[in-house]
């Protein structure tokens, strides 16, 4: 169910601050997303392939591997940012690590589709920050998808004959 707000009382952000439900907000150009915790198939899912591509990828190539961090388009944070599932960063692009948010675009973008959420809907934002990859994988039937950035926008590739 999608609802809109056009202003949400204190009380409700009070108790999402509180309960920590907040840690998946996202702020889009200025309006508040507040999505549902992810579940446990979600998380399990992030959690092993975070562990796979931080002993398989990140640490052979002295890279990096985050999990639910702020990525924001540049001078955007506060005010326009999303929380990927995931992020992998090469060593060329550590300085756009703040700490607590990216400022600029991660090497490859991780979102883990759920049903309902918006996982596809922040394609334009990750094109518009310069994100060379992102990979959509369903949470449930686990199939990937990559899209590459063309020009202006993420393109979604076919999978290579060796798959």
């Amino acid at each position: 169910m999608r609802a809109a707000m056009s202003v949400v009382p204190a009380e409700i952000l009070a108790w999402r601050k509180r309960t920590g439900a907040d840690r998946w907000d996202e702020m889009w150009e200025g309006v508040l997303h507040m999505p549902p915790a992810p579940n446990r198939d979600h998380q399990d899912l992030e959690w092993n392939l975070e562990f796979y591509l931080r002993m398989h990828w990140a640490r052979p190539h002295q890279a990096r591997v985050y999990h639910q961090i702020n990525v924001a388009v540049p001078g955007g944070w506060p005010h326009n940012y999303r929380i990927p599932d995931l992020v992998l960063l090469k060593p060329e692009r550590f300085s756009i690590d703040h700490n607590e948010y990216f400022e600029g675009a991660p090497d490859v973008v991780i979102e883990i589709s759920s049903p309902g959420d918006e996982s596809y809907d922040k394609l334009p934002f990750y094109a518009e920050l310069g994100v060379p990859e992102v990979w959509i994988i369903n949470r449930d039937s686990k199939m990937p998808e990559l899209y590459q950035l063309q020009g202006d926008a993420d393109e979604r590739q076919s999978a290579a004959e060796s798959g």
